[in-house]
Order: structure tokens, then sequence, then C-alpha cells
């Protein structure tokens, strides 16, 4: 599949609807941009899939520094240090892959991510109560490590740590901004890998560069409100969209490898 910038005007417009409701869901929840973005893009085949995991990864730095300066809640606990030194690793590993996977398999790349995200979906919908005391270093080490993967592959580092942090006894906001700080680091050491080695396409760029004013408008507008439904229930609506788009996109690449 090959999608100019130049392409119709409707493409476009649809890009920018699905990066608004998977800011707001973001924002809201702390993770599934990458993933309700992707799965979305995947299942209609809107632009070509590599191209919007680069924009995906522009739109989740500005998602996320917009987040924390509003907040004003950048700040880099001891617990977290484990995680973010294995997923730079992850990401590293992870975006050497895609880059062999999209010139190989493109197809493979859909059902990989498909399977991914309704894996990630379900693991987050059966999410436990919290636990009674906090996990060791090893466990923030080893969830890091498979969340850069994640990262590095679909700009998709989310459902590891979410169903990690979401388990620890500590409040929702700290829950909230740990991740974003997790993602806003990871998503600048990423950038640094794409861009330098040619991956990052005049359609991402544009994709990009057309998805920041939307991206600014609604993480700061929901950055300032209270969410409009309770988390348990948002999430709930964000597992059941992400089970869709990742299995449309998985059996769309099946038929298409047949």
């Amino acid at each position: 599949m090959s999608v100019q910038p130049w392409a119709p005007l409707w493409t476009h417009a649809t890009f920018l609807v699905f990066v608004a409701g998977a800011v707001y869901a973001q924002a809201l929840t702390g993770f599934a941009l990458a993933l309700i973005l992707l799965g979305l893009i995947g299942a209609t085949n809107l632009v070509p899939l590599t191209d919007a995991v680069n924009a995906a990864t522009v739109i989740a730095f500005c998602s996320a520094w917009t987040f924390l300066y509003r907040r004003r809640a950048l700040r880099i606990e001891r617990i977290l240090v484990p995680t973010l030194v294995a997923s730079a690793a992850g990401i590293v590993v992870g975006a050497l892959l895609l880059d062999w996977l999209a010139g190989t398999a493109y197809q493979v790349l859909r059902l990989l991510l498909g399977a991914s995200i309704v894996a990630c979906a379900l693991s987050l919908w059966r999410a436990a109560q919290p636990l009674p005391s906090l996990s060791p270093p090893s466990v923030y080490a080893l969830t890091g490590g498979i969340s850069g993967l994640l990262a590095g592959m679909f700009s998709s580092p989310g459902p590891p740590l979410v169903y990690l942090l979401y388990r620890q006894p500590k409040p929702l906001a700290w829950i909230q901004q740990s991740l974003m700080v997790i993602f806003g680091l990871g998503t600048v050491l990423r950038l640094l890998i794409v861009v330098p080695s040619g991956q990052f396409s005049l359609l991402s760029l544009q994709l990009a560069a057309e998805a920041v004013p939307v991206v600014f408008i609604v993480t700061s507008y929901a950055a300032r409100r209270a969410p409009p439904l309770s988390p348990k229930l948002f999430r709930g609506l964000v597992c059941a969209l992400l089970i869709g788009t990742g299995l449309s996109m998985g059996i769309s690449a099946l038929v298409a490898m047949r």
C-alpha cells in the first residue's frame, strides 16, 4: 500500500478524527493512544502502517509532554529507574524488528500488531485489584523490557506497564503521571533511532504535523477536567474498542496473506 502526502482530503480528515479519539483516551487513562490509533488505521488500511507508527511516536511525544507540563508532574522516581533502563533496550530491539518486518512481511506485521492489541486489551480488561505491596525492581525491569519492545515496533508501550502500575498500591494520579513520564522519555529515544536511520518518511512527517495541533487541544482540554465516566467504565470501553480493531486488523491481514 502506498499513500502519498497529497492523498485525498478525507484520508487526512479521517486520520485526525482517529487522533483526537486516541489522544482523549490517553489523557484520561494514561494508555491506549498508539493502540487505538494504530488499531483503527490498521483495520481501515487508511495509511501505511509503518508511517502511522512513526507519526504515532510524535503524537505520543506531544501528548505525554503536554500532559506533564499541564500537571507540572515531571518526576522520575527511584522505583521507575529499572523500568526506564530495560525499556530503552527494548525500544532499540523493537525498532530494528519493525524495519526488518516492514521490508519483508508487511501483512505479518499487521497480523502481529492485531494479535498484540487483542492480547493487551484482554489483559487490561482483567486487571486485578491492587497488590498489598509494591512489586520488586525485577518485575519493573521485566515489564519495562517487554514494553520497550512494543514501543520500538509499534510505538505502543502501554499495556504491560499499565497492567503493572494499575496494580500498585498507589493513587491514580501517580499511576497516570508515571505512565506519562515513561512514555514521554520512550518517544524521545525512539525518535532518536528512527529519524537518523532514514525510517521517518515524508508522509510520516506530514501526518505528525497535521496531528500536533489536535494533540495539544485535546490533551489540554482533558488534563484540566474530570473524566466524564468512571475509570472502570471508560477502561472497559477502551478495551472493547481495542479488541474490535485488533480482530479486524488480524482477520484482514490473514485474508491478504492467503
